[in-house]
């Protein structure tokens, strides 16, 4: 089976599908340090701007999957949607379905796109994927239930090619055993410049139950806002994110060994499913954009499992 690496990033739809005997036949990233990564850690150069390539020059392949980008739809930016430019290059996506018409589509958001325009960027999107001549099932998942320690959720697209004649598609449910933060976080020395060092630091005196998402807070700094709220490693890490501000804005903070700190990098690659072989090439600040843009690599595992209990498919 052949796939295609669409706004490919590190390559977490890559890690996914190669673990399956899945072969990479294209990838495209526009981002020059995302592409540092890709290469350092696969040995492929990705291509550059899709917009920039024509169908035709894209090898035939069965599969496409694509973690389009999602800023334009993001509760934390300014959602202008399809108005971004950003957001128009889901069409790309449409345009090169309709040329080489893969059996099978795979595509990841966030949370939000359900909800974006009063949901009319969802059905628009359901749209232009069934005009292309697609079935399409999509569904929010949470990462935390997928064996890793994370408050993540994200919109998951499987879309089967209609001739297929695919009515039904069950996607994965959560594992039973729960993974958190402290299996996969490093209890040794840390390296100062993880450490947050402040006078407005508050931990609780006691720890507070874990919430709805596997949260647990147990101290803020400064007002306790966004990315100055301290959590244990006892239960989950908030979303990773490729932004945000704050002394911990784009990790969160956690206690560890009395010390307040960030997660480092490699945590942060835990915590998304990365093998601890994966390199990271790239300074801290690059490393925390692109694991706060990847995708988690177990949801797409889970989810390529029930796709190949699908006849006819893959």
């Amino acid at each position: 089976m052949k796939f295609i690496d669409l706004f490919a990033g590190i390559g977490g739809f890559r890690l996914a599908l190669e673990s399956f005997g899945y072969s990479c036949v294209f990838s495209s990233e526009i981002d020059k340090f995302a592409r540092q990564t890709y290469v350092a850690n696969f040995d492929h150069i990705p291509h550059g701007d899709i917009k920039k390539i024509k169908e035709k020059e894209i090898p035939n392949h069965d599969i496409l999957c694509a973690g389009f980008p999602c800023q334009p739809f993001s509760i934390s930016g300014k959602q202008k949607g399809f108005n971004d430019i950003r957001g128009n290059l889901f069409f790309e996506i449409i345009r090169i379905a309709k040329y080489h018409k893969p059996q099978l589509i795979l595509l990841e958001n966030v949370k939000n796109l359900t909800a974006h325009d009063n949901k009319k960027t969802l059905n628009k999107i359901v749209s232009k994927l069934n005009s292309a001549g697609y079935d399409v099932f999509h569904k929010i998942l949470k990462s935390s239930d997928f064996g890793v320690p994370q408050s993540r959720e994200r919109i998951y697209f499987v879309c089967f090619r209609k001739d297929l004649d695919v009515k039904k598609f069950a996607f994965p449910k959560s594992k039973n055993k729960k993974i958190f933060l402290s299996s996969l976080i490093d209890k040794t020395e840390i390296s100062p410049e993880f450490l947050i060092e402040r006078d407005d630091i508050k931990i609780f005196p006691e720890k507070l139950q874990s919430n709805a998402n596997g949260l647990i807070k147990i101290g803020i700094i400064n007002k306790g806002r966004q990315g100055e709220r301290i959590y244990s490693i006892e239960g989950y890490a908030p979303t990773l994110s490729a932004t945000g501000g704050g002394p911990a804005g784009k990790t969160g903070a956690y206690l560890v060994n009395n010390k307040v700190r960030k997660l480092t990098p490699r945590e942060c690659a835990n915590i998304q499913g990365y093998p601890p072989k994966f390199k990271i090439p790239v300074s801290n600040n690059q490393s925390y954009k692109q694991f706060g843009n990847s995708i988690s690599v177990p949801v797409i595992k889970a989810i390529l499992k029930e796709t190949q209990k699908v006849p006819n498919i893959c």
